[in-house]
């Protein structure tokens, strides 16, 4: 199929495209707005119900300024688990962000309020609450959201500066539009490797492979052995609950995992040796009444299999949270968030957040408050830059390569096996959480072969079926850079395990930077305290 029968291309001109509408791309686009840019953000679902925040219910790192020692205590503790990789003047600044912020949407939000009419809690959300919000907020502001419009690749100038994006509105057959803009900033979430992880199925690491495509490079991408409990055959990962399970073998003997660091790991191991069976009946039973009214779908699998949780036991299982409550991601090279390429700037998951989150990640909290700042960081940046140059389509050059424009000759490719191979590397235990260097080398092996395939074959395709590809493409890039990083890294450091290096090595207290397609490159970089920013909008 020729470039010709993809359909209708739609063009528009922007001051700044947000490539994705969840929590950081609607406040990316909020900050870019109010900057007076006229922003353009495109989505791969609908903004305001799709990725991980809408089914979630988002905590955010929170300590007020005064008194002084709330934030440096905040501080320490988020050190003490980061292993060395986190940065102070990084995590000031996010809980300073996160501070100013979040009650700014009151216009839009109904914060808990106590009898006085104060409000109880600003840290706290409610998730498909919050990205209606933040959808009305960026919808008030100007904003031109293109929903179930994925992007597909990055269009450059001829020096490399990125000047816009390409892709498809999946509602309209699969028509194109390129979208010419003064600033880019991609905030399309990460990935779970396409696992059950909730929310998660439209993060398929497509920012990843953009920036990778402009010339951008990704650190802590060793950081994605990271698990979340679900009840077996359901991707509900709502885990507040689970601080009060016990567990149990197939024959009924209790598994010793209690709630902590440790239990991911064992629980693992039990489920290597055969089912894991959970009983909720510690619960606090004030908790128990309220947790259908708190969240509401957790409830919702145990309804329809007809099972009281907290009278029941039931089979458990381990959904693979990759990047998303793991921690890698795309290079954050100044402080605005800038990906190093002028023109392009990183959001949320899609940036790596190994400056304030370090070797430790998790659900909610560091991760909500570093989506909310980074994403203002970029939008405030991207619309600066777009105040200095104008967006035009002249010269543009279309970058996308694996899934779109194969190296060798086309043919049939399938997606399907593809992000099968990828889930059969990075889903199960004994690969991705419990690492060894043969297990990890054996991973590369499988995952260069398939990424050779599809760089040199797939593409061609229009619509749907130029998606499914780039999706694939983007699963395959991310995982082998996770495997790269995670085989360089030879210690246990925070939520990176290696059987075979059990102890943490001082000298490894390095950022791992990964780039490269068709051979992928790791290398160390020392880490400077403070860091040295450098501007290259």
């Amino acid at each position: 199929m020729s470039r010709a029968d993809w359909g209708e291309e739609e063009g528009l001109v922007a001051d700044v495209l947000v490539i994705g509408g969840g929590m950081a791309g609607a406040w990316a686009a909020t900050a870019a707005a109010r900057e007076g840019a006229h922003v353009v953000l495109v989505e791969k679902g609908y903004c305001g119900t799709s990725g991980a925040t809408a089914a979630a219910g988002p905590g955010h790192w929170w300590a007020p300024p005064d008194p002084p020692e709330a934030r440096a205590n905040a501080i320490a503790q988020r050190q003490r688990i980061a292993f060395g990789l986190g940065e102070p003047d990084w995590m000031r600044r996010v809980l300073d962000e996160t501070w100013r912020l979040l009650p700014t949407l009151a216009q839009y939000y109904e914060f808990p309020k106590d009898d006085q009419g104060k409000v109880r809690n600003y840290r706290a959300l409610r998730g498909p609450e919050y990205m209606r919000a933040l959808r009305q907020q960026i919808v008030d502001l100007g904003v031109v959201v293109l929903d179930h419009s994925p992007a597909l690749e990055l269009l450059a100038h001829a020096d490399g500066a990125i000047g816009g994006a390409a892709g498809i509105r999946t509602q309209r057959g699969g028509s194109r539009w390129r979208i010419a803009a003064g600033a880019v900033i991609l905030a399309a979430g990460g990935t779970s490797f396409r696992s059950h992880l909730l929310g998660s199925r439209n993060n398929t690491g497509d920012g990843y492979l953009m920036a990778a495509e402009a010339g951008a490079e990704l650190s802590g991408m060793e950081f994605t052995a990271a698990y979340t409990v679900a009840p077996q055959h359901s991707t509900m990962t709502r885990t507040m609950s689970y601080a009060f399970a016990d567990y149990f073998d197939a024959d009924g003997r209790q598994i010793d995992a209690p709630f902590g660091p440790d239990q991911t790991e064992r629980l693992a191991q039990a489920l290597l040796a055969g089912p894991v069976y959970c009983s909720l009946a510690r619960l606090p039973e004030d908790v128990q009444r309220h947790l259908p009214t708190i969240s509401p779908n957790v409830m919702l699998p145990f309804a329809r299999w007809g099972i009281d949780p907290f009278r029941e036991r039931f089979e458990v299982t381990l959904h693979t949270d990759g990047t998303i409550r793991g921690i890698g991601g795309v290079r954050v090279r100044s402080e605005d968030c800038g990906a190093g390429i002028p023109g392009l700037y990183v959001a949320g998951d899609t940036a790596s957040r190994e400056l304030v989150a370090g070797a430790s990640s998790g659900g909610g909290n560091v991760n909500s408050a570093w989506a909310l700042s980074s994403g203002t960081w970029a939008g405030r940046a991207a619309a600066r830059r777009a105040r200095r140059v104008p967006a035009s389509f002249g010269g543009l050059k279309a970058l996308g390569g694996a899934g779109l424009r194969p190296s060798g000759r086309a043919r049939p490719a399938s997606a399907a096996e593809a992000v099968a191979a990828v889930q059969a590397e990075m889903h199960p235990y004994d690969k991705n959480l419990f690492r060894t260097g043969k297990g990890l080398a054996a991973s590369r092996r499988a995952l260069d072969a398939v990424w050779s395939d599809l760089a040199a074959h797939a593409g061609g395709e229009g619509g749907t079926a130029a998606l499914a590809l780039r999706e694939a493409a983007a699963l395959v890039a991310s995982a082998r850079w996770s495997v790269a990083t995670a085989e360089a890294r030879t210690e246990t450091r925070g939520m990176h395990r290696r059987l075979d290096h059990p102890a943490l090595d001082a000298d490894l207290t390095v950022r791992l930077i990964a780039s490269g397609f068709d051979t992928v490159t790791v290398r160390p970089e020392a880490i400077a305290v403070p860091s040295p920013f450098e501007s290259v909008a």
